[in-house]
């Protein structure tokens, strides 16, 4: 059931205010039917006894050669027609409306309980009423047309226009209530995303002006935050960097064993990766702007890169894909999940694939390495977090999928590892075409 439901807030407080003006328009109907009810009986029990009394009054009254005058010109003036009551009479409906149940039981008060009321006689169609002249019964008929209430086209018209400017109404006031909540939560997606929104409007309701407001200042603090960690670390790279590079040369020219100069080499070399993957956290798309890019090309590119520093990988790369992305943000993503496979399953085959969906794009990597245990995928997405058991070495700051987490967050894609049939590990980007 739920789930024929709206899911959005705005259709469902217009659906909810729709209902509510229309059980109340049916309230209103219906309290208007009831109070409506017993005056319009009253008057319809006066008609149909006044009828019967004047018409029995004159049969009476008039002199036999004129009754027959008589009773052509009540058929032919007021539509009246006078029948004798015979006892195979066919007379309908055997059960009244409550309606005109009520008006027989008013009419018969006044004129004896041997009244009878009916809708149909042999057949004819109106509202018959009997009464009596001496021993013999008679039917008094009165067109249908003087009794049934006609609501006019003109009342229907006005009803229908009142609930259509009521429910105009109700959306433009569900509508001035979601835009800001749309406006704010479009704000927070695009800050899930890695990106910086525009300013929300602080004007309108005062709270939701209060929220935009304390948003406003969130996302301003956010920003702020970031440009200063980032000026902290460039700083960090730049003053450390070179004292490195100096340390570097330092112990290239020393007289040390060449095993001592490796080891020594090697760790400095560790060092100013770290700082590199910090950097690279940092500024995960480093101000990059979105452009179109052939993805085929640059995959190809990658390949070729790997190639010449000695790492062959197994390449399925579909032609002719293009996408809108950050081409250097996205390159640093592949680039980090090859490294991070040559680093745990150098020794197995390792593959790029690219391919293109319906709706999405992928790219792969993937190796016949240990794997990662389910349960410790989520975690090391997280920044400074390593696995402390086959695919993890002392090396490394922890940063590395945490930047391609970050990157694919800021496309608007998916980042996911999993189980590689027959072992391994499948590391899968989406991005949406």
């Amino acid at each position: 059931m739920r789930r024929l439901l709206p899911r959005t807030l705005m259709v469902r407080t217009f659906l909810l205010i729709g209902l509510l003006m229309l059980l109340s328009l049916w309230a209103w109907f219906a309290i208007f039917t009831s109070l409506e009810r017993e005056p319009r009986a009253n008057q319809m029990a006066q008609t149909l006894i006044s009828v019967a009394n004047l018409t029995r009054t004159a049969l009476v009254s008039a002199r036999p050669q004129a009754r027959r005058y008589l009773l052509q010109e009540l058929s032919d003036r007021e539509g009246i027609h006078i029948y004798p009551a015979n006892e195979d009479d066919v007379v309908l409906p055997k059960q009244m409306p409550e309606f005109l149940a009520h008006t027989v039981e008013l009419v018969r008060k006044e004129l004896g309980e041997h009244t009878r009321i009916a809708l149909e006689l042999n057949g004819e169609k109106a509202l018959f009423v009997s009464f009596r002249i001496h021993d013999d019964e008679y039917w008094v008929a009165l067109p249908r047309e003087r009794m049934e209430r006609k609501i006019s086209q003109q009342w229907l018209g006005w009803m229908i226009a009142a609930g259509l400017l009521a429910l105009i109404g109700a959306w433009l006031i569900v509508f001035h209530f979601t835009r800001p909540l749309k406006a704010l939560s479009h704000a927070a997606k695009e800050i899930a995303r890695g990106r910086t929104p525009p300013p929300l409007p602080e004007r309108g309701i005062d709270e939701f002006a209060s929220v935009a407001q304390a948003f406003n200042q969130m996302n301003t603090a956010l920003t702020r935050m970031d440009s200063d960690r980032a000026l902290i670390l460039a700083g960090i790279s730049h003053d450390l960097r070179t004292p490195l590079t100096r340390l570097r040369m330092g112990v290239e020219m020393s007289g040390t064993d060449e095993a001592s100069r490796d080891a020594m080499v090697a760790d400095i070399e560790e060092i100013d990766r770290t700082i590199g993957q910090f950097l690279d956290f940092a500024k995960a798309d480093d101000g990059e702007a979105f452009a179109v890019t052939d993805l085929s090309a640059m995959m190809d590119d990658i390949v070729s890169h790997y190639a010449r520093l000695g790492h062959a990988l197994v390449a399925s790369i579909q032609s002719d894909v293009s996408a809108t992305v950050r081409p250097k943000a996205l390159r640093r993503a592949v680039c980090n999940l090859i490294d991070n496979a040559l680093r745990h399953a150098a020794d197995t085959p390792i593959s790029l694939d690219l391919r293109q969906e319906a709706r999405r794009l992928c790219i792969e990597v993937a190796d016949r390495g240990p794997g990662i245990p389910v349960e410790e995928i989520e975690r090391l997405k997280l920044p400074f977090t390593r696995l402390n058991e086959a695919r993890s070495n002392t090396t490394g700051a922890g940063l590395g999928l945490a930047i391609v987490e970050r990157i694919l967050r800021g496309h608007g894609g998916t980042f996911d590892l999993l189980a590689r049939a027959g072992g391994g590990l499948l590391a899968r980007l989406t991005l949406p075409r």
